[in-house]
């Protein structure tokens, strides 16, 4: 016959091992007993029927659980068990929900590829570094909005950073600061929301705790090189040994083309006779074709490209390896950085750049973003402030002409 005695932490702490696995029941509590294993393992258990069938609920082991938290425990198990559930069905259909491990896998492996490869790699990198060591083992449905705005405001508070490369010698230097980072935190977010929005569409829960996720402010860092900077960088790049990478920084500055579009561009995209590049879905951003026209001198440089790219090569800058296009050019742009005298440009800058001109000359905010690609109106937005100046020159010109003359027909005197 079963042991039944009040457990307390002196009885549970005594209890030996006796070759058998044994339990000692509550008296409190009805079903609630310490289950001992052969080996001396202590664990507390509540036993119940349901529909005839005998079923045991481990709680915890001891002495992780206390007497005093599994019997309370117990007494919650056995209100639900009253309500008509049954607390091991829940618990192993808890163990069959989708964790946030395989729906960070199911998103890489599906809904990446959709993307360009540049934005794919850096939405996997963001998984692996910050979504999951926080959440990698829980469940999908239980992921809460206040979860995910800790997660974003660790990311905006950045982390501290080494100040020089790291080297096999012990570090000379302390860690700087940690730095913000409140547009990694944005764009985290933007991955986590669409995340969840394909777990509803895959039946993983019901709701998306990203939807409202608070985003961060953002100062936009606009770079535009004024004439005489042009003519530094243009004159770098003349001068440069390496007339393929400085052909590819030229078209970046033609064209306001995206980096990674022009490394891929082939022959085949180009209309030299109506002047119009088509570019493939698979190499811009938004993944999608993107037709736009091209200058004189873009053209000249596509058919200067003709005349040193070996015959049958679809590339228009080939690059090392054979069959592939240039991979790497950031070496050769901080040479042209450092000789041009411009330090802090980035390549992006000279997109920037190409819109900042096309607005300074009159194109509207809509002629700039279909020349860019752009498929958000506000993204061209950034711009607006440059294509004002046409029509501030255009109402100076209105003032000018109705300010009052003097009169050129005096009365008689």
């Amino acid at each position: 016959m079963a042991d039944r005695q009040r457990l307390t932490e002196k009885l549970v702490r005594a209890a030996e091992a006796r070759g058998r696995y044994y339990q000692v029941f509550d008296s409190e509590v009805v079903a609630f007993a310490l289950a001992v294993q052969p080996s001396g393992t202590k664990a507390f258990v509540l036993n119940y029927r349901v529909s005839g069938r005998q079923r045991r609920y481990t709680i915890g082991r001891w002495p992780d659980w206390t007497v005093v938290a599994a019997r309370e425990r117990a007494k919650e198990l056995r209100r639900e068990m009253e309500a008509g559930h049954d607390p091991l069905s829940n618990r192993e259909a808890t163990r069959e929900a989708p964790r946030i491990s395989l729906l960070v896998e199911r998103y890489i492996e599906e809904h990446v590829p959709t993307l360009s490869e540049r934005n794919g790699a850096d939405q996997v990198s963001m998984m692996r570094r910050f979504v999951e060591p926080e959440w990698k083992n829980r469940l999908v449905e239980e992921i809460t909005p206040a979860d995910v705005e800790r997660l974003l405001t660790r990311i905006a508070e950045g982390r501290a950073r080494p100040a020089k490369k790291k080297t096999t010698r012990k570090r000379e230097k302390p860690l700087k600061s940690a730095r913000p980072t409140p547009v990694r935190a944005n764009r985290v977010g933007e991955v986590l929301r669409k995340m969840f929005n394909l777990a509803i569409k895959w039946k993983m829960r019901e709701d998306n705790p990203a939807a409202g996720f608070r985003r961060r402010p953002e100062t936009e860092r606009e770079v535009f090189l004024s004439l005489e900077e042009i003519g530094r960088l243009g004159a770098a790049l003349e001068a440069a040994e390496d007339q393929r990478a400085a052909g590819i920084i030229r078209l970046c500055m033609l064209t306001g083309a995206r980096l990674g579009e022009v490394r891929q561009a082939r022959f085949e995209q180009f209309n030299l006779d109506y002047a119009v590049w088509t570019k493939q879905a698979a190499t811009t951003k938004q993944r999608k074709v993107h037709r736009v026209p091209i200058s004189p001198d873009a053209v000249a440089l596509i058919r200067l490209r003709q005349e040193v790219v070996p015959a049958g090569c679809p590339w228009l800058f080939p690059g090392d390896v054979e069959g592939q296009p240039v991979q790497e050019i950031r070496k050769f742009w901080y040479a042209i950085q450092k000789e041009a005298k411009l330090p802090k440009l980035r390549i992006h800058d000279l997109r920037h750049t190409f819109a900042s001109l096309l607005a300074s000359g009159g194109a509207s905010l809509s002629m700039i973003g279909k020349l860019l690609g752009h498929t958000q109106a506000k993204t061209t937005q950034r711009y607006a402030h440059l294509a004002e100046q046409p029509l501030r020159d255009g109402v100076g010109f209105v003032a000018e002409a109705m300010r009052s003359r003097p009169r050129l027909v005096h009365a008689a005197e």
